[in-house]
């Protein structure tokens, strides 16, 4: 039998990819190449998926790995030089303008070794509204017993190009009370629901309430401790030297849409990203690349 197998399939009104190797599997939707979901046989998924997830054109799915790009949140809250790349910075949406938008399936590579699915976004073909700018993102996901993701972003015009870009990763957790996240021991951060004040962080990071941090200089080795699940989430990244932590904790989890109201307790975003003082600006013909790779290891009994 072929230890590796892609199929395409319906997700009511947007098209998926479901790829699977050595017994691990992953879901991928074309509009925003977003992955949906990843997880070993018999184990509990690594990349959570809301159980409220819609699958709606224009409208990005809750859970799994959105890309962020040109900008990651609120446009305003972006260095001087990503905000002028905008026609309309005060009028432009959360998170760039990719993740509604479907992407084009470049190919697919299976072989005994491995999967790989290339999407690319070409904003000449595809241009963007209010950002007048020729660029290309090309995602590379491939999955071989671990799953890796590669971004890159490569200026096709002649002037200079300013962006902040994360991925926006979903992690599924057993109790958020009861996992940490090692790695970040002595990183800036800012604490955006506390006026947007620079702390440092001392020790690993746990939670006991709504988190929102942007963490900078950070390391390219984070890993997730979830105690209950007998896990390490292992994260290691490169091109990258901000992330943005997140849960909505009980209260905003009310308003949050394609969210249940207890969803907050098993999920944790870690969004590897270039956002800050970490944002790139690539001279004409320049390109940047950001990958994260990512697995699980069982705790030590």
């Amino acid at each position: 039998m072929a230890r590796s197998h892609v199929e395409r399939l319906e997700l009511d009104e947007l098209t998926g990819w479901r790829a699977r190797y050595a017994g691990t599997e992953l879901l991928i939707s074309q509009q925003g190449a977003q992955i949906l979901s990843y997880q070993e046989d018999d184990q509990p998924p690594l990349i959570w998926l809301s159980e409220r997830a819609a699958y709606k054109r224009g409208q990005g799915v809750r859970g799994g790995v959105p890309v962020c790009w040109p900008w990651f949140g609120s446009l305003q809250r972006n260095p001087q030089a990503v905000q002028s790349m905008h026609c309309q910075p005060a009028h432009a949406p959360a998170h760039g303008l990719v993740r509604g938008l479907d992407w084009q399936l470049q190919g697919i590579d299976s072989d005994d070794n491995g999967i790989c699915l290339d999407f690319v976004f070409n904003t000449a073909d595809q241009p963007l509204t209010d950002w007048p700018h020729a660029a290309e993102l090309h995602l590379r996901i491939r999955l071989d017993g671990r799953l890796h993701l590669e971004l890159t972003s490569r200026n096709l015009s002649d002037t200079p190009l300013a962006i902040s870009q994360a991925l926006h990763s979903y992690f599924a957790v057993s109790d958020i009370r009861q996992v940490s996240v090692e790695g970040l021991h002595g990183c800036r951060y800012i604490e955006t629901l506390e006026d947007w004040q620079t702390r440092q962080q001392e020790g690993p990071l746990q939670f006991n309430g709504e988190t929102d941090r942007i963490y900078l200089d950070t390391p390219a080795s984070l890993s997730i401790l979830d105690p209950a699940w007998q896990r390490r989430i292992q994260l290691h990244s490169h091109g990258s030297q901000s992330a943005v932590l997140w849960n909505p904790w009980i209260d905003k989890a009310q308003r949050l849409s394609q969210f249940s109201a207890d969803a907050w307790q098993s999920m944790l975003c870690i969004e590897h990203a270039n956002v800050m003082d970490d944002i790139r600006l690539l001279a004409a013909g320049a390109q940047h690349q950001l990958n994260v790779s990512i697995w699980a290891e069982p705790l030590q009994r």
